[in-house]
């Protein structure tokens, strides 16, 4: 459940921004819960032909989603299969690389920065006090040096993330997902989900759990967690003889890619629950708002709990709105275009208290 206020904060972080083909607004709130855990990313020209936009919901703390924030769309650009236009591929291994650079005396010295157990001050005078040494473990250069230090043991975070990201490039829409926060995209005003929620009952989540020597209790991995993929949870990913995607808990997204075409209105990214009510909502708002974070504010109110009795509509709240400026002029025939995977169930969510972002 975590830890309640007896008063929610409802002051936001709002932003708005654009590219040359698409606007964006976003707003996060803290709402009920004690601290905020939630981060995103919003980056409308990661390169000249490319945008980049995540959402993280962090549990057990802030410092792994804060840490994606600053660092997981950075990785998407370094990795090889980018250069060669494979943007699912080099998604997919910049999640896995998350893991592998929080450990270590470099890991644990970025994390504490972001976690605010040591300024940033002390952070720079300990990265100077203990040495870099180039290359990582496959021989290649990288720019992320392993340093010898105290820490240089660190196995990772105990605390961890969700990870849903949307990659726009020219037009093509890929959306990559580790966790339960959502992606929706709107076509001809009905939504489609382009994400689903790794939870440890799913079936081939349970297999691959059961598998490493993991268990389920109470719909919780090790009677834990309630998450079956996430980024960092160091401690179910410790099995040396498995590879990383075949762990109790995996940083493995699942990897949509869908084509754009003129009927897309636009997409939304939250940390928890999108149904169709929302997006119908949020097709009302735009009727006669035109400042997108406006509109994030307005389903973030809406979607606040008046208490804390039922536990819905209590968490953190981080939406991300990006709208596609002008018709695409997709490459493939009308008659060849595959629709995104499945529309969201209209009755599945209340429409007031906790459909929405969370």
């Amino acid at each position: 459940m975590g830890v309640y206020l007896s008063t929610p904060k409802t002051e936001k972080f709002s932003e708005d921004g654009e590219g040359d083909r698409l606007r964006y607004g976003l707003s996060s709130m803290q709402g009920w819960r004690a601290t905020m855990e939630d981060a995103h990313a919003a980056y409308p020209n990661l390169d000249s032909s490319t945008s980049f936009f995540g959402v993280y919901d962090g549990h057990g703390g802030k410092v792994v989603a804060k840490f994606c924030a600053k660092y997981l769309h950075q990785q998407v650009l370094k990795e090889e299969a980018y250069s060669a236009g494979e943007i699912g591929t080099s998604v997919q291994k910049a999640f896995f690389r998350m893991d592998e650079m929080m450990r270590g005396q470099r890991g644990w010295r970025e994390l504490a920065v972001l976690g605010d157990k040591i300024n940033k001050f002390s952070g720079l005078i300990e990265g100077l006090i203990w040495s870099p040494r180039g290359g990582d473990a496959n021989g290649r250069i990288d720019d992320w040096a392993f340093e010898d230090g105290p820490h240089s043991d660190f196995s990772g975070p105990t605390s961890g993330s969700t990870a849903c990201v949307a990659i726009i490039r020219n037009n093509q829409l890929v959306v990559a997902n580790a966790g339960d926060s959502r992606c929706v995209i709107s076509r001809k005003g009905q939504a489609y989900n382009l994400s689903r929620d790794h939870k440890p009952d799913l079936e081939a989540e349970k297999e691959r759990i059961i598998k490493a020597g993991g268990f389920i209790h109470a719909g919780r991995v090790n009677g834990s967690l309630n998450l079956a993929r996430a980024i960092g949870d160091m401690e179910f990913k410790q099995n040396k003889f498995l590879p990383v995607e075949k762990q109790i808990v995996t940083a493995n997204p699942d990897i949509n890619t869908v084509e754009l075409c003129d009927d897309d209105d636009f997409v939304v990214l939250a940390c928890d629950g999108i149904c169709q009510q929302l997006v119908d909502f949020i097709h009302d708002q735009l009727k006669s708002e035109t400042k997108l974070s406006a509109v994030c504010e307005r389903v973030l109110d809406r979607c606040l709990a008046p208490s804390t009795v039922t536990g819905e509509g209590c968490d953190n709240m981080t939406m991300i709105l990006v709208q596609f400026k002008k018709p695409i002029q997709s490459s493939v025939p009308a008659e060849e275009q595959s629709p995104p995977p499945q529309p969201t169930e209209a009755g599945s969510k209340p429409e007031n208290n906790g459909s929405g972002p969370e």
